[in-house]
């Protein structure tokens, strides 16, 4: 595996879109999107092949905070309803020697003193160093549940509380007063550390009336650090009442020994969620108002785990922070940190998973990838709250003027007007510089002889930092980012960086250039200082990762909310920026926003459930923005569920939304064993049928979801009465249903007494809507004393709902596949296949695991290249490549490219770099394509690439029977698919195809290994 995963790249050129349909997923979204980036993932599973690494090993028994009583003498440890998570209590402390005692037992053929982290209480396990036979032997053990690889993932106000509905709203009806908004709540940041400096966590006015309750609860420390320098290390107070730092790979001997972030990231998020109240931002001389966390009473603990300039984060680091945050007493957690898009079981997501079973209220980013289209959204499990990015109602905005007397709009945060010679990036670029590298303003790319600090005008496709780095090292005076026909609008990213930075549309960037074409020497710009404007919100960031979402196959709503993302103004680290507030954006920034709202909720209802928090939220959100329109999309389009979840937050609506959607461990449990992926664990098989699996659409969530529907679906839900004052509640529904479906609700009133449940069944019918299109609608329920709540519906129709690849063995055999119809009539089955893999062999040598340089694709000692030729007519082409094909300690990894003829040469359209040698990628039929086999680690040996084009044709040698069948919407039926005379040794892969009306409705890949 090539470091960090290469993510698929849908790529566009002439009309054609290329996607890689099986490769690693999310790529990070640069293109002067954002400050801080989402980072890459990839589907994660525990691993069966292994080199010498960082791992992350987990145990078999449950930890502390999910452990419920199975080991003979000892008392169960997990939280129960409506307490907190006691570390110190004698059946933990009992428990935990135990582990230590199993722990110990499990290690003791390992070099334990290679172990970096022990987690014990959301997660059983260890982060260690393991040599390859280390991991296979640990592997082995039947105490060892399975082995991860330890990644590296990612990073990724003034008048938000206004606009959020605090400031003159809650904070007062509430709280009395901003002073008390969250008090007795601890607020986690998981992070890049903190500068405790910045005015907005300076200590609290004494005495504070909630102490006691702050003494009660925490447990934790304030590591100061082991600087040298004291300048490096951090000091604590009782606003910021903790700080430590979680190191595996030893990356404090490149930065601060010490919580002090190096990166500007983590000191924003955590003055966002629970900054000061009412601290003046003055910069440049310029007075900007006054900026306020969501919670400015509560306290806030701070959890270093990502370092350098990068803001790389190993999940061991991650794992620990949660373990320290659920010992420590904290109350809510927040990740602006990447996930996995695929999976529930990742690490991360397993901690989690303990932590908000144990009573923690968790909010996380669902990513900055939404430029990349659909299904981008991450962290898609339902024990967080998945939050998107969007806009609020004040921005700043600039005269940008040219020499000729045109004036245009721009987005900029200057303090003052600048009036500079204008010259355009190619220009200005080394002779040698790619044109296109070069109208991007890529690093390397600007000569510093041809400027003389005038503005640069740059194409939007190059991080905002990297900009202006190279801006910096130009010696330019400002610089100015234009979209590119692609973002022909879109919002303006507003940024603070060193060198003046100005953000203008597409149509200003033509205008621009023709003028500098026109004018020559003599052009000239003038940047006019930044005013603060009021602008309709919110809308949705252009950036901001949306679903469906992968890991539930459409059947989970995620992102879960919106809240601004856009601008948002917090504290900056002083010692790294040399200012203490600073604008960003990214989901980065509304996640703090809801993590600080959850603080709120806690605070005013210390007994709610995670869950509760979190459907309070939902089920009181808007989706329509201040000119009463619906929220939009960048480009103008109205936004969808898929893109803000339940809608806009509303922090005042939220403290009483009459009802709510509870849920705990079993039921997210019984989520991961419907889904098929808490299966996936190792021993977990009968945890699963202790616990049952629900299908995903029928977890008592406070969105309804149904990614594949075939004629008819019934979902049921319980909700909770949480009236304020305490009344019981006579609620009758209304709904809008989705457009093409019909939605009836299974009664017609619902009578839920104070503190009591009551259930009720959906049914979704379609009648006209379109195959494979998702609608949208919604159930709110509503009372006569104005609680209105608002679930969303999205759905999306199928014609039939069957298994998307299936696998066997064999040189002859048969199986059943079977499925669920979405039409009455007339169902079709053919074949297409098998077919046999043409196979490249070649001797590879010299692994030394380095990177793949996919910008420069060349062969080398442990890469060959194929060039495929794929016809029109063919329906797919699969490259892949497997652990048996290779020796053990093997890791291959494969890159495809296309030349899409526009100058720039091979583009990478797919990759597939796992661990291990298991790797496959799909592309369309009628391209011809160059796949780089890449030996990542593993001895010197013969490396096989598999290569099938499955086209059309039935090769004789597979049956399906019957080829045709009626069946009924909503009505099962299954065909029968026997192969024979197939070549022992080979791999075939065909598929079967699904017909109705004499046209193709589905398929199903079946491969055989003969």
């Amino acid at each position: 595996m090539s470091g960090a995963v290469i993510a698929a790249a849908a790529l566009t050129a002439a009309g054609m879109t290329l996607v890689a349909a099986n490769s690693a997923s999310a790529e990070p979204t640069s293109n002067n999107d954002l400050e801080v980036t989402q980072g890459p993932t990839e589907e994660h599973a525990y691993l069966d092949d292994f080199e010498d690494g960082y791992y992350i090993v987990q145990f078999d028994d449950e930890p502390a905070a999910t452990y419920s009583g199975e080991v003979s003498g000892l008392n169960a440890t997990a939280v129960k309803d409506g307490e907190k998570f006691d570390p110190d209590s004698p059946e933990v402390k009992s428990y935990r020697a135990y582990l230590a005692k199993e722990r110990e037992e499990i290690l003791e053929d390992v070099d334990d003193s290679k172990v970096s982290m022990v987690y014990d209480s959301v997660f059983n396990g260890v982060s260690m160093y393991l040599t390859a036979e280390e991991a296979k032997k640990l592997n082995k053990n039947p105490k060892v549940k399975g082995i991860f690889e330890d990644r590296m993932l990612e990073i990724d106000t003034l008048s938000t509380p206004e606009f959020v509905g605090l400031e003159g709203g809650s904070w007062d009806s509430e709280f009395g007063g901003a002073e008390n908004a969250g008090e007795g709540t601890i607020v986690g940041i998981i992070d890049t550390g903190i500068d405790h400096t910045n005015p907005s966590l300076a200590p609290l006015p004494e005495p504070r009336p909630d102490q006691d309750i702050i003494d009660a609860k925490w447990d934790g420390v304030c590591d100061e650090g082991e600087e040298e320098n004291p300048a490096h290390n951090v000091t604590c107070n009782n606003k910021l009442i903790g700080a430590q730092w979680f190191d595996s790979r030893g990356e404090a001997e490149h930065g601060f020994a010490s919580p002090l972030e190096e990166l500007n990231h983590g000191t924003h998020v955590a003055t966002t969620a629970a900054g000061n109240h009412d601290v003046e931002v003055v910069l440049d001389g310029n007075s900007y108002g006054t900026v306020s966390g969501m919670a400015p009473a509560a306290r806030v603990a701070a959890y270093k785990v990502c370092w350098g300039a990068s803001g790389l984060c190993a999940e061991a680091n991650s794992v620990a922070a949660i373990e320290a945050a659920l010992n420590d007493g904290v109350d809510v957690l927040n990740f602006s940190i990447s996930g996995s898009r695929d999976s529930v079981i990742t690490p991360v997501s397993v901690a989690y998973f303990n932590a908000a079973s144990a009573g923690i209220f968790v909010s996380v980013s669902a990513g900055n990838s939404g430029g990349s289209g659909p299904s981008t959204v991450a962290h898609n499990y339902p024990w967080v709250t998945t939050v998107a990015a969007s806009t609020h109602d004040k921005t700043f905005q600039a005269d940008y003027s040219l020499g000729d007397g045109q004036v245009f709009p721009s987005g900029s945060f200057l303090g003052e007007e600048l009036e500079l010679p204008v010259v355009l990036a190619e220009d200005v670029a080394f002779d040698d510089a790619n044109p296109a590298a070069a109208r991007t303003c890529t690093l390397g790319t600007i000569d510093p002889d041809k400027v003389d600090g005038e503005a640069v005008l740059c194409e939007r496709g190059n991080p905002f930092v990297d900009t202006d780095a190279e801006m910096i090292n130009a010696g330019a005076g400002a610089v100015i980012v234009a979209n590119t026909a692609s973002h022909p609008s879109g919002q303006y990213v507003v940024i603070r960086n060193q060198t003046p930075t100005v953000h203008v549309d597409y149509d200003t960037g033509v205008a621009t250039e023709a003028y500098v074409n026109y004018a020559g020497d003599d052009a000239t710009v003038t940047l006019g200082k930044t005013e603060r404007i009021d602008q309709t919100a919110p809308s949705m960031a252009a950036f901001s990762s949306y679903g469906p979402a992968n890991a539930g196959g459409g059947n989970l709503l995620k992102p879960d909310i919106t809240a601004p993302g856009v601008e948002i103004m917090a504290g900056y680290p002083e010692h790294t920026t040399g200012t203490q507030y600073g604008l960003m954006q990214g989901t980065s920034m509304s996640s703090p926003h809801i993590a600080g709202l959850g603080a709120l909720i806690a605070s005013a209802n210390p007994d709610w459930s995670p869950a509760m928090i979190k459907s309070a939220m939902m089920t009181t959100a808007y989706t329509e923005d201040n000119s009463g329109n619906p929220i939009k999309t960048a480009s103008g389009a109205d936004a969808t569920p898929m893109n803000y979840g339940a809608g806009h937050v509303d922090g005042s609506r939220m403290f009483n939304p009459g009802l709510v959607y509870d849920a705990d461990g079993i039921d997210w449990a019984q989520y991961g064993c419907g889904l098929g992926q808490f299966q996936q664990i190792p021993n977990l098989e009968g945890w699963c049928d202790a616990f049952g699996g629900i299908e995903p659409s029928q977890l008592n969530y406070p969105s309804i979801s149904v990614g594949s529907l075939t004629g008819e679906y019934t979902v049921t839900r319980t909700v909770t009465n949480v009236d304020k004052h305490r009344r019981a509640g006579v609620y009758f529904p209304h709904v809008q249903a989705p457009d093409g479906f019909d939605v009836s609700v299974s009664t017609r009133t619902l009578v839920v007494r104070p503190g009591q449940t009551a259930s009720f069944d959906v049914t979704i019918k379609r009648t006209t809507a379109d195959f494979n299109e998702y609608a949208y609608g919604s159930l709110t329920w509503i009372d006569g004393r104005g609680h209105q709540v608002h679930s969303p519906i999205v759905v999306q129709p199928v014609e039939l709902d069957v298994d998307g690849e299936v696998s066997a063995e064999g040189t002859s055999g048969d199986l059943t596949l079977e499925g669920k119809s979405g039409f009455t009539g007339n169902l079709a089955a053919s074949s297409a296949g098998l077919f046999a893999s043409v196979k490249d062999v070649q001797t590879l040598s010299n692994a030394d695991g380095s990177s793949f340089p996919t910008d420069n694709p060349v062969e080398r000692d442990q890469t060959f290249a194929v060039e495929v030729s794929v016809p029109a007519d063919v329906d797919f082409v699969r490259f892949g490549s497997f652990d048996d094909d290779h020796t053990s300690n093997a890791d291959v990894d494969l890159f495809a490219f296309h030349d899409f003829g526009d100058g720039n040469g091979l583009t990478l359209v797919g990759s597939s770099a796992a661990s291990g040698s298991d790797e496959v990628i799909d592309l369309p039929g009628g391209y011809t394509f160059t796949v780089f086999v890449d030996l990542w680690s593993g001895d010197d040996q013969d490396v096989t690439l598999h290569t099938w084009q499955v086209g059309t044709a039935d090769q004789g040698n597979v049956d399906v029977s019957p080829s045709s069948q009626s069946v009924k919407a909503t009505g099962d039926f299954s065909v029968n698919v026997a192969w024979d005379e197939l070549t022992a040794g080979e791999r075939y892969l065909g598929v079967v195809n699904y017909g109705k009306d004499g046209g193709l409705i589905a398929q199903t890949v079946f491969g055989v290994t003969a």
